[in-house]
């Protein structure tokens, strides 16, 4: 597998975390790979032998381009043979503004949108291996899209507030720093986003418990519930195993057993 991240264009960093590239290569049959919550709506474009989606026992096909908004269980997509993506990682806030659609909580977002005038144009860069001029057509389309959307600041300062805790300060103290009540802050973050700032609060937490675990399996369980703002180990527990489908521990154990694979190929690639 293969995977890059592209920094946005000042005028987008307010909306957009970053543009991302991956490439993974199977066999014939199909296989499948697990996307986990994070605090991100992703907009994916892709490109190869098309990719399904496990819903209710079934597979179902997706088109290109798709949304997955804010997850708060993993999702199972199958694919085969060459498999690519370009990824817009959007704030949750502000991607209904910028795609022009109605907020709301679903995880999966299929619709008829002009930006998939883009696919044709994308595939050919694909095809060729220019990696950098495809997403350099996707930002130039944001950029655009961004122009026609009034900015909002009061959103803009939530979020600012919500990333720097890391997900960790209390609504009122979010609502404080973006100059509002707490009332308009959450009437205003549910029309944009279809989510509370607790929801996504909440995802924010867990992507960084699951980003210290994957570097530090050893850590402390306790003392990362006390640096995120969990009442105490066990309610850390209950939300990693909400978002991901396992305990802290296990997820700690797979950790380790991964790191310990990649050095071990590492090795015998040195050797």
């Amino acid at each position: 597998m293969h995977h890059q991240e592209f920094e946005p264009p000042e005028e987008l960093q307010d909306t957009i975390k970053c543009f991302w590239y991956n490439r993974r290569v199977s066999g014939a049959e199909l296989s499948s790979f697990e996307v986990v919550p994070d605090g991100y709506a992703e907009i994916i474009f892709h490109f190869g032998s098309g990719c399904s989606i496990s819903s209710g026992g079934e597979l179902r096909p997706l088109p290109s381009p798709f949304m997955m908004g804010l997850l708060n269980q993993p999702a199972i997509f199958y694919t085969k043979n060459r498999f690519e993506i370009i990824g817009i990682r959007c704030f949750p806030w502000t991607v209904f503004d910028l795609l022009g659609l109605p907020s709301d909580k679903h995880g999966l977002h299929l619709f008829e949108h002009p930006m998939a005038q883009l696919q044709p144009k994308l595939n050919a860069f694909i095809l060729d291996g220019k990696i950098d001029e495809a997403v350099a057509a996707v930002k130039q389309y944001f950029l655009q899209a961004r122009a026609q959307v009034a900015a909002n600041s009061m959103l803009f300062k939530a979020g600012i507030a919500m990333q720097e805790a890391k997900g960790t300060i209390p609504v009122s103290e979010v609502a404080a720093a973006a100059h509002v009540t707490v009332r308009t802050l959450e009437r205003n973050f549910k029309r944009s986003s279809g989510h509370t700032v607790k929801d996504v609060s909440g995802l924010m937490r867990f992507e960084q418990v699951r980003n210290q675990l994957w570097l530090d399996p050893n850590a402390n369980l306790t003392s990362l519930a006390h640096e995120f703002g969990y009442t105490d180990q066990p309610h850390l527990s209950r939300e990693f195993k909400r978002y991901s489908g396992t305990t802290p521990a296990a997820f700690a154990r797979k950790a380790k057993k991964g790191k310990q694979a990649l050095s071990n190929d590492l090795l015998n690639l040195s050797s």
